[in-house]
């Protein structure tokens, strides 16, 4: 009951999924860096995301493990599944039970797949919003998860929606490998509010470009340290984190967004 996308742009794996299902971002998706990316639907028999991804660690290619994951389910014709290998490799899977409409499409570095759909024309969409996006892996995948949605996505209508990217040392601090993991778990319009957080995700999370980065000198300094002064604060890094700005700070410098953010919460 979902539509979905699984994909890999470089070195990073990922899912974005949509439905008019609680919390679809608890079920779905899977991905491990350095070794593949998963979606189980129509279903969903959550056993493919583990058994999957350990397939796909041993070396499988993506059609061998989804091949692989069908034979052993009894409950095969209900299900539908998309896999994409480190690779790129990729392979979709509709049971001949899943609810009308149903099917994917595939292509190097990407599965696309859907049931309970207005029809097929949701996974065209779908595939030409992949094949023509640009960006990293988590604007890819929300786009092609847009064109979908705004194809007429699933019939019953919108409820939930989830993005998950990883990538080796892609996340917070560089400390673990998932960089985005955001779900929308019961909203009237999921997708929009899944690239609300995303813009959010990479205010807090994402790292200053250096060749935009204000050099804290001279006037600049005094503004900032009268404006730290006027809300209570001694240090710039103090104030940021604070604010969960942290990942932005550089010493000596200060990124332009955290300037324009200083400065909002000063006037």
């Amino acid at each position: 009951m979902t539509f979905s996308v699984v994909g890999r742009v470089d070195d990073a794996l990922g899912v974005a999924v949509a439905s008019k299902f609680l919390a679809v971002g608890a079920a779905v998706p899977a991905a491990e860096a350095g070794v593949g990316a998963i979606a189980t639907q129509s279903y969903a028999n959550l056993a493919y995301r583990p058994d999957g991804l350990a397939m796909l660690r041993d070396g499988r290619t993506a059609q061998d493990t989804l091949d692989a994951l069908t034979a052993a389910d009894e409950g095969r014709e209900h299900r539908q599944a998309g896999v994409v290998d480190v690779t790129g490799r990729s392979a979709t899977y509709s049971g001949s039970g899943c609810h009308a409409w149903a099917g994917g499409r595939t292509g190097d570095g990407y599965a696309i797949q859907g049931n309970i759909l207005t029809g097929p024309d949701v996974v065209k969409a779908m595939e030409r919003a992949w094949l023509g996006a640009s960006g990293d892996l988590a604007d890819r995948l929300l786009a092609t998860l847009a064109a979908g949605d705004d194809a007429g996505g699933d019939k019953r209508g919108r409820q939930s929606a989830a993005l998950l990217v990883v990538r080796r040392g892609g996340g917070y601090g560089g400390q673990s490998d998932v960089e985005v993991d955001l779900r929308s778990d019961e909203h009237p319009a999921p997708v929009g509010e899944l690239r609300r957080m995303l813009e959010l995700h990479r205010l807090y999370f994402g790292t200053p470009d250096p060749a935009t980065l204000l050099d804290l000198q001279g006037e600049l300094a005094d503004e900032v340290q009268q404006r730290l002064g006027a809300i209570g604060f001694t240090t710039l890094e103090d104030w940021a984190g604070v604010e969960n700005y942290e990942e932005r700070m550089v010493p000596g410098r200060i990124d332009p967004l955290v300037l324009a953010k200083l400065r909002a919460a000063t006037t």
